[in-house]
């Protein structure tokens, strides 16, 4: 049986704020440079955990 992480919370950036294509860009690229998959889904929030509707 293969042992996985799952992972639950949310990114902000300290200062501004963070692109969702951007961010995913980066994090596929960092799963995908150690041999690692990711599977799963994300979505853009407000700093309240509200969904950000993409236009």
């Amino acid at each position: 049986m293969k042992k996985g992480i799952e992972i639950s919370g949310a990114i902000f950036a300290a200062d501004g704020d963070v692109d969702h294509d951007d961010f995913l860009d980066k994090f596929i690229e960092f799963v995908e440079a150690n041999g690692w998959e990711f599977g799963g889904g994300s979505k853009q929030i407000d700093e309240e955990g509200n969904d950000i509707k993409s236009n």
